[in-house]
């Protein structure tokens, strides 16, 4: 498939043909869900833990006598019955990473660019580079390309003065082309690729 390049003044720049095995596939929910789900899954931290009642700062000595009381029996008092008593099957500190074979995750990648394509959300740009990291002149080229919530992918490596002028604009967020994930295109409702980006992607995904 054909698509249209610009530049960053949105005027045209030629044509690039986009592989169909990459950006022509029909997109499935079901393989994009699974991909997303192990994507946030790593990003947990998993850090969140309770006391159990061996571990809360109490003296263990028997708060009673067992028998003669009237009450309910009890030891001491770190329980959960007890206020700042220990928790019962509280969370830990945990990973929540789960495994995700490498053919779905590759496959997860070519659906969400092929569901950009078929969307018509894809913008092609001959290169994203500034001479200066100027932020308004960033901001003046986004509005001509009709950039809302864009999501920009070069290739190898990003330009640092594009890099830093991009860091003041919301909604504007820039990856290389190795740090391209489907959850990352999927919340943008843009996809800017560079020439650079779009022939990394390929011989990535080929």
């Amino acid at each position: 498939m054909k698509a249209e390049v610009k530049n960053l003044d949105a005027g045209a720049a030629g044509e690039i043909e986009l592989a169909d095995e990459i950006f022509g596939l029909e997109p499935r929910a079901d393989i994009l869900h699974r991909v997303v789900r192990w994507q946030l899954a790593k990003r947990q931290a998993g850090t969140h833990k309770t006391k159990t009642r061996g571990e809360v700062s109490y003296s263990t000595k028997k708060i009673y006598r067992q028998k003669g009381t009237g009450g309910a029996r009890h030891g001491d008092k770190g329980v959960v019955q007890f206020r700042h008593g220990g928790t019962v099957k509280g969370p830990v500190v945990r990973s929540h990473a789960h495994d995700l074979p490498k053919k779905v995750r590759k496959l997860g990648l070519k659906l969400a660019l092929s569901a950009k394509a078929k969307a018509g959300e894809i913008i092609v740009i001959e290169n994203a580079e500034l001479a200066e990291a100027k932020t308004k002149a960033l901001k003046a080229r986004a509005d001509k390309l009709g950039l809302t919530k864009a999501l920009v992918i070069d290739g190898a490596e990003v330009n640092e003065n594009f890099l830093r002028a991009s860091r003041n604009i919301d909604g504007l967020n820039v990856l290389p082309s190795q740090g391209a994930n489907v959850y990352d295109i999927l919340r943008h409702d843009q996809l800017v690729l560079t020439k650079a980006g779009v022939e990394a992607l390929e011989a990535r995904l080929k």
